[in-house]
């Protein structure tokens, strides 16, 4: 992999709300900088739901990945879903978002991940596309639903 994956720390607050709200405001997401700092602020600091990963140099990230655990009995163990993922327009078309996505799956393999899964837009073919040379596939029998608490 050419792009720089580095596990994000308490220290890297900062650096991900900026690139959290640049995110969020593309995807026109609306969340209060509370809401965001605490959805944040427990992945960086080791709860084990999840980890916050910085794109590109450390010091100057230009994305970020978000993955959370779950447990799958179908899949039969642990299961890991992307949250959020982000890159900078500016850098966008470069390849890292294929790097991070044929990465990320091989380290959660053997970190003892069963399955990882992805939402994307029905209507962001690029999007799909990425993901589908990374080795995704939609599951035709299943949309997912949700239900905020």
């Amino acid at each position: 992999m050419s792009t720089a994956l580095h596990l994000a720390k308490p220290e890297n607050l900062d650096q991900i709300l900026r690139l959290v709200e640049a995110f969020h405001a593309e995807a026109d997401i609306t969340l209060s900088d509370e809401d965001r700092r605490a959805g944040l602020l427990p992945l960086l600091q080791g709860i084990p739901h999840g980890a916050i990963y910085l794109i590109g140099p450390a010091r100057a990230p230009v994305g970020y990945v978000v993955i959370t655990f779950g447990w799958s009995v179908e899949f039969g163990g642990m299961d890991a879903f992307v949250d959020e993922l982000f890159i900078r327009p500016a850098v966008r078309g470069r390849g890292m978002g294929s790097d991070v996505m044929l990465a990320l799956p091989r380290a959660l393999s053997e970190a003892g991940v069963r399955a990882f899964h992805l939402e994307v837009d029905r209507d962001d073919e690029k999007a799909q596309r990425l993901y589908q040379r990374a080795g995704f596939s939609a599951r035709e029998r299943y949309m997912l639903m949700t239900r905020k608490l």
